[in-house]
Protein backbone atom coordinates (compact mmCIF):
# COMPACT_ATOMS: atom_id res chain seq x y z
CA UNK A 1 0.00 0.00 0.00
CA UNK A 2 0.99 3.63 -0.30
CA UNK A 3 -0.26 6.86 1.13
CA UNK A 4 -1.04 9.72 -1.27
CA UNK A 5 -2.47 12.67 0.63
CA UNK A 6 -5.37 11.01 2.46
CA UNK A 7 -6.26 8.57 -0.30
CA UNK A 8 -5.60 4.89 0.46
CA UNK A 9 -4.88 2.09 -1.97
CA UNK A 10 -4.65 -1.66 -1.27
CA UNK A 11 -6.75 -4.38 0.34
CA UNK A 12 -5.94 -3.73 4.04
CA UNK A 13 -5.76 -0.76 6.30
CA UNK A 14 -2.35 0.20 7.70
CA UNK A 15 -1.33 3.71 8.65
CA UNK A 16 0.97 5.60 11.02
CA UNK A 17 -0.34 8.31 13.37
CA UNK A 18 0.84 10.50 16.18
CA UNK A 19 -0.80 9.44 19.43
CA UNK A 20 -2.09 11.59 22.27
CA UNK A 21 -3.85 10.72 25.54
CA UNK A 22 -7.54 11.21 26.19
CA UNK A 23 -6.86 14.36 28.23
CA UNK A 24 -6.23 16.20 24.93
CA UNK A 25 -9.87 15.76 23.89
CA UNK A 26 -13.15 16.07 25.73
CA UNK A 27 -13.71 12.30 25.84
CA UNK A 28 -12.77 11.09 29.35
CA UNK A 29 -14.92 7.95 28.97
CA UNK A 30 -12.34 6.29 26.71
CA UNK A 31 -10.07 5.82 29.76
CA UNK A 32 -12.45 3.07 30.96
CA UNK A 33 -12.02 0.89 27.88
CA UNK A 34 -9.68 -0.05 25.04
CA UNK A 35 -11.16 2.00 22.21
CA UNK A 36 -9.35 4.78 20.33
CA UNK A 37 -10.52 7.82 18.36
CA UNK A 38 -9.35 7.99 14.74
CA UNK A 39 -9.61 10.67 11.97
CA UNK A 40 -12.50 10.66 9.41
CA UNK A 41 -10.17 9.66 6.57
CA UNK A 42 -9.61 6.30 8.28
CA UNK A 43 -13.35 5.65 8.19
CA UNK A 44 -13.47 6.35 4.44
CA UNK A 45 -10.71 3.84 3.82
CA UNK A 46 -12.20 1.19 6.10
CA UNK A 47 -15.61 1.52 4.50
CA UNK A 48 -14.17 0.73 1.09
CA UNK A 49 -12.56 -2.47 2.35
CA UNK A 50 -14.24 -5.76 3.02
CA UNK A 51 -13.22 -6.06 6.69
CA UNK A 52 -14.79 -7.98 9.51
CA UNK A 53 -16.89 -6.22 12.13
CA UNK A 54 -16.46 -5.15 14.82
CA UNK A 55 -13.35 -3.27 13.72
CA UNK A 56 -10.25 -4.38 15.60
CA UNK A 57 -6.74 -2.94 15.20
CA UNK A 58 -3.17 -3.80 16.03
CA UNK A 59 -1.11 -1.00 17.61
CA UNK A 60 2.65 -1.30 17.20
CA UNK A 61 5.45 0.80 18.66
CA UNK A 62 8.36 -0.15 16.41
CA UNK A 63 10.88 1.79 18.49
CA UNK A 64 10.17 -0.25 21.65
CA UNK A 65 8.92 -3.39 19.87
CA UNK A 66 5.66 -3.37 21.82
CA UNK A 67 2.34 -4.59 20.37
CA UNK A 68 -1.23 -4.29 21.64
CA UNK A 69 -4.77 -4.44 20.24
CA UNK A 70 -7.80 -2.17 20.48
CA UNK A 71 -11.17 -1.19 19.00
CA UNK A 72 -12.40 2.14 17.70
CA UNK A 73 -14.98 4.44 19.29
CA UNK A 74 -15.32 7.40 16.91
CA UNK A 75 -13.75 9.00 13.82
CA UNK A 76 -13.54 12.63 14.92
CA UNK A 77 -9.81 13.14 15.50
CA UNK A 78 -7.66 15.58 13.56
CA UNK A 79 -5.99 14.14 10.48
CA UNK A 80 -2.73 12.38 11.23
CA UNK A 81 -3.60 12.00 14.95
CA UNK A 82 -5.30 9.43 17.15
CA UNK A 83 -6.37 9.58 20.82
CA UNK A 84 -6.09 6.58 23.10
CA UNK A 85 -6.37 5.75 26.82
CA UNK A 86 -3.32 6.69 28.85
CA UNK A 87 -2.93 3.20 30.32
CA UNK A 88 -2.66 1.87 26.74
CA UNK A 89 0.11 4.36 26.00
CA UNK A 90 1.93 3.07 29.09
CA UNK A 91 1.69 -0.52 27.80
CA UNK A 92 3.20 0.54 24.47
CA UNK A 93 5.81 2.82 26.13
CA UNK A 94 4.53 5.78 24.14
CA UNK A 95 4.84 9.48 24.95
CA UNK A 96 2.72 12.36 23.70
CA UNK A 97 3.23 12.83 19.95
CA UNK A 98 5.07 9.52 19.39
CA UNK A 99 4.54 7.58 16.19
CA UNK A 100 2.37 4.43 16.32
CA UNK A 101 1.39 2.14 13.46
CA UNK A 102 -2.29 1.10 13.24
CA UNK A 103 -3.36 -1.98 11.27
CA UNK A 104 -6.73 -3.69 11.02
CA UNK A 105 -6.79 -7.34 12.18
CA UNK A 106 -9.24 -10.18 12.77
CA UNK A 107 -8.98 -11.85 16.22
CA UNK A 108 -10.50 -15.15 17.36
CA UNK A 109 -13.11 -15.18 20.10
CA UNK A 110 -11.64 -15.77 23.52
CA UNK A 111 -12.21 -18.98 25.44
CA UNK A 112 -9.98 -18.45 28.48
CA UNK A 113 -8.19 -15.54 30.17
CA UNK A 114 -6.04 -15.47 33.31
CA UNK A 115 -5.81 -12.22 35.23
CA UNK A 116 -3.44 -11.07 37.99
CA UNK A 117 -4.19 -7.92 40.04
CA UNK A 118 -1.24 -5.71 40.99
CA UNK A 119 -2.45 -5.31 44.59
CA UNK A 120 -4.56 -7.47 46.88
CA UNK A 121 -6.89 -4.50 47.48
CA UNK A 122 -8.80 -5.56 44.38
CA UNK A 123 -9.77 -8.85 46.09
CA UNK A 124 -11.14 -6.88 49.07
CA UNK A 125 -14.01 -5.65 46.88
CA UNK A 126 -17.29 -7.34 47.83
CA UNK A 127 -17.74 -8.89 44.35
CA UNK A 128 -14.63 -8.41 42.17
CA UNK A 129 -15.87 -10.68 39.38
CA UNK A 130 -19.03 -8.60 38.93
CA UNK A 131 -16.97 -5.38 38.81
CA UNK A 132 -14.60 -6.94 36.29
CA UNK A 133 -17.48 -8.18 34.14
CA UNK A 134 -19.01 -4.70 34.07
CA UNK A 135 -15.66 -3.11 33.17
CA UNK A 136 -14.85 -5.57 30.39
CA UNK A 137 -18.06 -4.61 28.58
CA UNK A 138 -16.15 -1.51 27.44
CA UNK A 139 -13.34 -3.66 26.01
CA UNK A 140 -13.16 -5.19 22.56
CA UNK A 141 -10.10 -7.40 22.91
CA UNK A 142 -7.38 -8.52 25.32
CA UNK A 143 -3.66 -9.07 24.64
CA UNK A 144 -1.29 -11.23 26.67
CA UNK A 145 1.23 -9.05 28.53
CA UNK A 146 -0.97 -5.95 28.75
CA UNK A 147 -2.07 -4.26 31.97
CA UNK A 148 -5.65 -3.02 31.91
CA UNK A 149 -7.13 -0.47 34.29
CA UNK A 150 -10.32 -1.04 36.27
CA UNK A 151 -11.88 2.01 37.94
CA UNK A 152 -14.13 1.39 40.93
CA UNK A 153 -15.25 3.58 43.83
CA UNK A 154 -12.95 6.48 42.84
CA UNK A 155 -9.93 4.16 42.81
CA UNK A 156 -7.92 2.68 39.96
CA UNK A 157 -6.92 -0.98 39.95
CA UNK A 158 -4.38 -2.36 37.46
CA UNK A 159 -4.66 -5.98 36.30
CA UNK A 160 -2.18 -7.93 34.17
CA UNK A 161 -3.33 -10.18 31.34
CA UNK A 162 -1.24 -13.27 32.12
CA UNK A 163 -2.64 -15.70 29.55
CA UNK A 164 -5.26 -15.77 26.81
CA UNK A 165 -6.62 -18.64 24.75
CA UNK A 166 -6.82 -19.67 21.91
CA UNK A 167 -4.17 -17.06 20.91
CA UNK A 168 -2.09 -14.25 22.40
CA UNK A 169 -4.79 -11.73 21.38
CA UNK A 170 -8.51 -12.50 21.62
CA UNK A 171 -11.81 -10.80 20.99
CA UNK A 172 -14.21 -10.67 23.98
CA UNK A 173 -17.25 -9.29 22.16
CA UNK A 174 -20.31 -11.56 22.43
CA UNK A 175 -18.39 -14.56 23.70
CA UNK A 176 -18.37 -16.87 26.70
CA UNK A 177 -14.93 -16.56 28.25
CA UNK A 178 -13.66 -18.43 31.29
CA UNK A 179 -11.87 -16.12 33.74
CA UNK A 180 -9.22 -17.27 36.21
CA UNK A 181 -7.36 -15.23 38.84
CA UNK A 182 -3.70 -15.51 39.82
CA UNK A 183 -2.49 -14.34 43.28
CA UNK A 184 -1.84 -10.57 43.43
CA UNK A 185 1.70 -9.34 42.85
CA UNK A 186 2.00 -8.10 46.47
CA UNK A 187 0.53 -11.26 48.00
CA UNK A 188 2.69 -13.04 50.60
CA UNK A 189 1.97 -16.50 51.91
CA UNK A 190 1.52 -16.67 55.70
CA UNK A 191 4.42 -18.23 57.57
CA UNK A 192 3.73 -21.65 59.04
CA UNK A 193 4.40 -22.10 62.77
CA UNK A 194 6.11 -25.37 63.78
CA UNK A 195 4.20 -27.10 66.58
CA UNK A 196 5.55 -29.72 68.93
CA UNK A 197 4.34 -33.28 68.06
CA UNK A 198 3.27 -34.12 71.61
CA UNK A 199 0.97 -31.23 72.41
CA UNK A 200 0.38 -29.70 68.98
CA UNK A 201 1.32 -26.28 70.33
CA UNK A 202 4.49 -24.29 70.21
CA UNK A 203 6.67 -25.05 73.25
CA UNK A 204 6.63 -22.35 75.86
CA UNK A 205 9.34 -21.74 78.40
CA UNK A 206 8.26 -22.73 81.86
CA UNK A 207 9.24 -20.29 84.57
CA UNK A 208 10.32 -21.98 87.80
CA UNK A 209 7.78 -21.27 90.48
CA UNK A 210 9.06 -20.05 93.80
CA UNK A 211 8.85 -22.57 96.62
CA UNK A 212 6.07 -21.59 99.00
CA UNK A 213 6.88 -21.76 102.72
CA UNK A 214 5.35 -24.77 104.45
CA UNK A 215 2.79 -24.28 107.20
CA UNK A 216 4.09 -25.06 110.69
CA UNK A 217 1.29 -25.24 113.27
CA UNK A 218 1.75 -24.10 116.87
CA UNK A 219 4.98 -22.30 116.08
CA UNK A 220 4.20 -19.17 118.12
CA UNK A 221 6.01 -18.05 121.26
CA UNK A 222 4.66 -18.71 124.76
CA UNK A 223 3.71 -15.91 127.20
CA UNK A 224 3.17 -15.92 130.94
CA UNK A 225 0.03 -14.34 132.37
CA UNK A 226 2.02 -12.51 135.06
CA UNK A 227 4.38 -10.97 132.48
CA UNK A 228 7.54 -12.69 133.75
CA UNK A 229 9.98 -14.16 131.18
CA UNK A 230 9.89 -17.87 130.47
CA UNK A 231 12.80 -19.98 131.70
CA UNK A 232 11.96 -22.64 129.07
CA UNK A 233 11.00 -22.46 125.39
CA UNK A 234 8.83 -25.46 124.33
CA UNK A 235 10.08 -27.36 121.26
CA UNK A 236 8.01 -27.02 118.05
CA UNK A 237 5.61 -29.82 117.27
CA UNK A 238 6.20 -31.82 114.08
CA UNK A 239 3.14 -32.12 111.84
CA UNK A 240 2.92 -33.36 108.26
CA UNK A 241 0.00 -32.65 105.86
CA UNK A 242 -0.46 -36.37 105.15
CA UNK A 243 -1.04 -37.29 108.80
CA UNK A 244 -4.66 -36.20 109.03
CA UNK A 245 -6.66 -37.76 111.80
CA UNK A 246 -3.49 -38.87 113.63
CA UNK A 247 -2.27 -37.44 116.89
CA UNK A 248 1.17 -35.80 116.79
CA UNK A 249 4.04 -37.70 118.34
CA UNK A 250 4.71 -36.79 121.92
CA UNK A 251 8.10 -37.33 123.54
CA UNK A 252 8.68 -38.95 126.85
CA UNK A 253 8.93 -35.55 128.44
CA UNK A 254 5.37 -34.90 127.38
CA UNK A 255 4.26 -38.10 129.09
CA UNK A 256 6.07 -37.08 132.23
CA UNK A 257 4.49 -33.63 132.11
CA UNK A 258 1.04 -35.18 131.77
CA UNK A 259 1.72 -37.43 134.74
CA UNK A 260 3.11 -34.56 136.75
CA UNK A 261 0.23 -32.30 135.84
CA UNK A 262 -2.32 -34.86 137.01
CA UNK A 263 -0.60 -35.22 140.36
CA UNK A 264 -0.14 -31.47 140.78
CA UNK A 265 -3.75 -30.80 139.87
CA UNK A 266 -4.87 -33.22 142.60
CA UNK A 267 -2.51 -31.53 145.04
CA UNK A 268 -3.82 -28.08 144.19
CA UNK A 269 -7.39 -29.22 144.57
CA UNK A 270 -6.56 -30.93 147.86
CA UNK A 271 -5.01 -27.70 149.12
CA UNK A 272 -8.38 -25.92 148.73
CA UNK A 273 -7.57 -23.78 145.63
CA UNK A 274 -10.14 -23.18 142.91
CA UNK A 275 -9.20 -23.92 139.29
CA UNK A 276 -11.32 -22.44 136.44
CA UNK A 277 -11.05 -24.28 133.09
CA UNK A 278 -8.60 -26.74 131.69
CA UNK A 279 -6.47 -24.08 129.97
CA UNK A 280 -5.26 -22.86 133.31
CA UNK A 281 -4.16 -26.37 134.24
CA UNK A 282 -2.30 -26.71 130.91
CA UNK A 283 -0.53 -23.39 131.41
CA UNK A 284 0.52 -24.38 134.86
CA UNK A 285 1.58 -27.81 133.69
CA UNK A 286 3.89 -26.31 131.03
CA UNK A 287 5.47 -23.88 133.51
CA UNK A 288 6.02 -26.62 136.08
CA UNK A 289 7.44 -28.94 133.44
CA UNK A 290 9.82 -26.21 132.32
CA UNK A 291 10.91 -25.71 135.91
CA UNK A 292 11.60 -29.40 136.31
CA UNK A 293 13.76 -29.58 133.20
CA UNK A 294 15.73 -26.51 134.18
CA UNK A 295 16.30 -28.02 137.63
CA UNK A 296 17.73 -31.14 135.96
CA UNK A 297 20.08 -29.12 133.74
CA UNK A 298 21.21 -26.57 136.36
CA UNK A 299 22.92 -27.56 139.66
CA UNK A 300 20.45 -28.46 142.31
CA UNK A 301 19.43 -25.55 144.50
CA UNK A 302 18.20 -25.66 148.02
CA UNK A 303 14.62 -26.76 148.14
CA UNK A 304 12.22 -24.17 149.50
CA UNK A 305 10.11 -25.27 152.50
CA UNK A 306 6.69 -26.45 151.39
CA UNK A 307 3.63 -24.67 152.59
CA UNK A 308 1.91 -26.46 155.46
CA UNK A 309 -1.56 -25.27 156.42
CA UNK A 310 -2.74 -24.75 159.99
CA UNK A 311 0.79 -24.69 161.44
CA UNK A 312 0.51 -21.31 163.18
CA UNK A 313 0.49 -20.62 166.89
CA UNK A 314 -2.62 -20.96 168.98
CA UNK A 315 -4.22 -17.95 170.72
CA UNK A 316 -7.09 -17.78 173.16
CA UNK A 317 -9.87 -15.16 173.12
CA UNK A 318 -9.70 -14.86 176.86
CA UNK A 319 -6.10 -13.78 176.65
Amino acid sequence: MFFDGYGYHGTSFEQTYRCYPASFIDKPQIENGDKIIMPPSALDRLASLHIDYPMLFELRNAAAERVSHCGVLEFIAEEGMIYMPYWMMENLLLQEGDIVRVKNVTLPKGKYVKLQPHTKDFLDISNPKAILETTLRNFSCLTTGDSIMVAYNNKKYYIDIVETKPSNAISIIETDCEVDFAPPLDYKEPEKTVASPATGKAPAEETPSEAEPKFNPFSGAGRRLDGKPLNYQPPPLSFSPGSKGKRPDVSNGGAQSSAGSSSQSTNSQSQGKLVFGSNVNRARETTKEAAKETNQQEPQKKEEPKFQPFTGKKYSLKG
